[in-house]
């Protein structure tokens, strides 16, 4: 299907809910190709989350509020006091099943509409969903009319019949109620849902990696979500719920410190790879319980390192193996693009390409305008990569493809029907 862009001037918010922070963007349509300005930014501590799901409804409120009113005072001179009231909101990839359907519609020797395209894609849905689950993409991902390969757009062509390669993607019900609970006492409503490493990748991913395919990993604080593209769509997407908050826990437990020096001792000092010189480079490490705090507790850097590498190794490895058992592992492309609050970690690049024996670039937001320095790296590129979904791929959305569909009058309906069904 064609992408379709939102009207320019229209306001657009999004807020994405993580286990170490909430972050919500505002921006405005800026041009007819769904380019985004950012007006305004909120980001803190997450309160309430572990994992991706919702273990405290009222702290995570909270947090929500707070994160969304920092961003609505920014944009207050754009927004003349009217508050939030639409938000798109992350799916972390451990709530997630990704899908991918074939569907095939008579077209009988008619001219293929973007009808026939939303058709097809409806029937897929009605395949996959039940009563458990919530859609979240519908995208079509390839086209074939009279088995004809290849063909990304067939809106246009004649053919008997088209096949529609559609890659779904499904949201256990229960975990995104409790969120939505969490969205809506803040006085929002939910205006979309994207899966994080989509959204991820729609912000880091340049037209070419899209086009010849590229593996996004996106690495959080408590879920590291993945996502294959190729032919500039989604393919195939999962998650393994390990993150950089892991890595903090296994270094308080390693090192025996609290937890708020374990993630500043990882920040200042960590690395995902020893060096040489790690072993004569000492760091004070301040000890759980101790009274005196200014006791000095020298321990080599090479020992905090020792504890973070293996982690981040299990984490990679995990990722490999789940890629090489979807089977894109080695058919998609040598290109990985990191991104995510962990990824940050200095020698994450190598350590990813020697397991993954990828090319690997940390990923940055690409495609937004006006964002300020402190949320332009890749622990923002969710936040903003759901700011492109809502600009430009809103026709991806289930409930928008349902309402696309005309089947004209009572007969046409009753001939598609039977049609797509008998």
């Amino acid at each position: 299907m064609k992408q379709k862009i939102v009207p320019r001037g229209t306001m657009l918010a999004a807020l994405d809910i993580g286990s170490h922070k909430n972050a919500c963007f505002i921006g405005r349509v800026v041009d007819d190709q769904g380019g985004v300005e950012v007006l305004g930014v909120g980001y803190q501590a997450s309160q309430g989350i572990k994992s991706g799901t919702v273990i405290d409804i009222d702290s995570a409120d909270q947090a929500i509020r707070q994160t969304v009113h920092t961003a609505e005072n920014m944009a207050s001179a754009i927004m003349k006091g009217f508050p939030l009231r639409d938000v798109i909101v992350n799916v972390p990839g451990t709530q997630t099943q990704s899908h991918n359907v074939q569907i095939t519609v008579d077209i009988d020797g008619q001219v293929i509409t973007e009808n026939d395209i939303s058709r097809a894609l409806v029937k897929a849905q009605n395949q996959v969903i039940t009563p458990n689950t919530e859609l979240i993409h519908t995208m079509p991902v390839h086209c074939r009319v009279d088995g004809h390969e290849g063909i990304r757009d067939p809106q246009g062509m004649m053919g008997q019949s088209m096949e529609v390669d559609v890659h779904m993607v499904q949201g256990d019900i229960g975990p995104l109620q409790n969120m939505a609970n969490c969205v809506e006492r803040s006085h929002l409503d939910i205006s979309a849902l994207c899966s994080s490493a989509y959204a991820s990748g729609l912000a880091c991913l340049v037209e070419d990696e899209m086009n010849l395919g590229c593996t996004v990993i996106d690495m959080g604080a408590g879920v590291t979500s993945f996502a294959v593209f190729q032919g500039g769509a989604m393919i195939y997407s999962d998650s393994i719920p390990l993150g950089g908050w892991h890595v903090t826990n296994d270094i308080a437990r390693g090192l025996t410190c609290p937890n708020n020096d374990a993630e500043r001792l990882k920040t200042l000092y960590g690395s995902a790879m020893v060096t040489s010189s790690d072993e004569s480079e000492l760091i004070d490490v301040p000890q759980l319980g101790e009274i005196d705090e200014h006791m000095p507790n020298h321990v080599p850097r090479s020992l905090l390192i020792g504890i973070i590498q293996p982690r981040l190794e299990e984490i990679l490895e995990m990722v490999r193996s789940k890629l090489d058992e979807s089977g894109y592992g080695k058919t998609v492309g040598r290109r990985v693009v990191l991104t995510g609050g962990a990824s940050q970690l200095p020698g994450m690049r190598d350590l990813a390409q020697m397991i993954l024996d990828k090319q690997v670039r940390l990923g940055r937001p690409i495609r937004l305008s006006g964002l300020p320095d402190a949320v332009s790296g890749p622990a923002f590129a969710t936040a903003a990569g759901l700011l492109t979904y809502a600009a430009s791929h809103h026709h991806e959305m289930p409930a928008e493809i349902i309402a696309s569909v005309d089947n004209g009058s009572l007969f046409g309906r009753f001939k598609t029907w039977w049609r797509e069904n008998w």
